[in-house]
């Protein structure tokens, strides 16, 4: 898909034999991918300015403010990493869209985020997927996405059957920010609703944030 017209710097990594190309936006850049990258880091809370496709100087402050928030190296440029993190994905000769709407893992995630977390902020939807994706890399876990879902007892909605309820884009888009690398949970891999909880052991997990209604928690 083209977004239009853009500037892009080439930064060639080297010793490698053969140079990687890195596509980078910073200062001065335009057009759609900087219009995307805008788009993102307003939804996300970090960019107050207009999303014009101009990468100026607000932009630039958010893009540094995202980054310090997410462990990048802080510099204002938009390269590789900082597009992952954003979770954009630029089709080059090494990269292209890690996940589609077909996925399994996207379709099982934004069904367990819709029964859990619809009505929530788009946040705290983001977060409920991140809390899944952090239990398949902690070893008390299952390893894969279905089996942290499916885990007896791990989640309400399968429960009540909240996982087969009506499907909302918010809920797949949160799915694929999870999925895509953000994390709003702050490396949760509990929450809950303490108005509906009758769990007493998971009042003693450490609090991490509370977003919405629920409380992440370690």
């Amino acid at each position: 898909m083209v977004f239009g017209t853009y500037s892009i710097s080439y930064v060639y990594l080297m010793p490698y034999k053969n140079a990687v190309n890195v596509v980078t936006y910073k200062y001065g850049s335009k057009g759609g991918l900087v219009y995307k990258i805008q788009d993102k880091l307003k939804r996300w809370g970090y960019y107050k300015g207009s999303i014009d496709g101009i990468y100026g100087y607000q932009t630039y402050k958010a893009v540094r403010y995202f980054q310090s928030k997410n462990g990048l190296g802080v510099d204002g440029i938009v390269g590789n990493k900082t597009l992952s993190a954003l979770g954009i994905y630029v089709k080059t000769n090494t990269t292209s869209t890690r996940y589609s709407s077909n996925n399994q893992d996207v379709n099982l995630l934004a069904r367990l985020i819709n029964g859990e977390a619809r009505g929530e902020p788009y946040e705290g939807q983001v977060a409920v997927g991140a809390v899944v994706l952090n239990r398949v890399k902690d070893p008390r876990f299952p390893s894969t996405v279905a089996g942290v879902i499916y885990q007896p007892g791990a989640f309400t909605a399968i429960v009540d059957g909240q996982i087969n309820a009506n499907l909302r884009q918010s809920s797949i888009n949160a799915a694929r920010d999870a999925l895509n690398g953000w994390d709003p949970s702050g490396g949760a891999v509990y929450y809950y609703n303490p108005a509906k909880t009758t769990n007493k052991w998971i009042w003693s997990r450490p609090l991490i944030k509370i977003i919405g209604k629920h409380r992440f928690c370690r």
